[in-house]
């Protein structure tokens, strides 16, 4: 039984293909999107934009828990320089590490919180301790945190276009779907 589930299920490449392509808008969306900014639109705008905070983390998580448990599934490729070899595994564990601590800066915005958070205005983050200081410092800690791993994520993006484009060894061709593959 449990084989005939696991067949049906995607690879763990297409899997974390899907998650890959979902962060994208989601990260650009936070980039570009505070909930001081969606306050004004009311109760539900920011219920939404916490629901979006919900997928994000729980994509984090499950990123996170599939790098814990087997690894990273990308690998650096044979055209890469020594130098660009080590960049691109380091490159990649700091992303998978850097969502994680995002979803760990929430928890600890929920932990330090003076009254109960809900993710997506249903799902309690952790039991409010009440700590106003502390709160404050994770509060900016984290944007700091956010905004670090959304370098990245460019800096990532521009990595595997160097390489796509430079060395041409077709490095987007294994990011996208294969109906785009005539594109690149």
């Amino acid at each position: 039984m449990l084989a005939t589930i696991r067949s049906r299920l995607p690879r763990r490449r297409t899997f974390l293909k899907v998650m890959h392509w979902a962060m994208v808008p989601l990260l650009v969306w936070f980039v570009l999107v505070t909930p001081d900014d969606v306050l004004p639109f009311g109760p539900k705008a920011f219920q939404a934009h916490s629901i979006l905070a919900l997928i994000f983390v729980t994509i984090c998580l499950v990123w996170w828990a599939d790098y814990f448990r087997r690894g990273l599934a990308s690998r650096p490729g044979p055209k890469l320089p020594k130098w660009a070899w080590h960049l691109h595994l380091w490159m990649h564990r700091a992303l998978v590490w850097g969502l994680f601590l995002v979803a760990v800066g929430g928890f600890l915005l929920g932990l330090t919180s003076t009254r109960l958070l809900k993710a997506g205005g249903f799902l309690p983050i952790a039991p409010p301790l009440g700590l106003r200081e502390a709160n404050e410092v994770i509060g900016k800690l984290h944007i700091y945190q956010f905004y670090l791993l959304a370098a990245l994520v460019v800096g990532h993006a521009l990595f595997h276009l160097w390489r796509h484009y430079r060395l041409r060894d077709n490095a987007l061709r294994i990011m996208v779907p294969k109906r785009l593959h005539r594109f690149l």
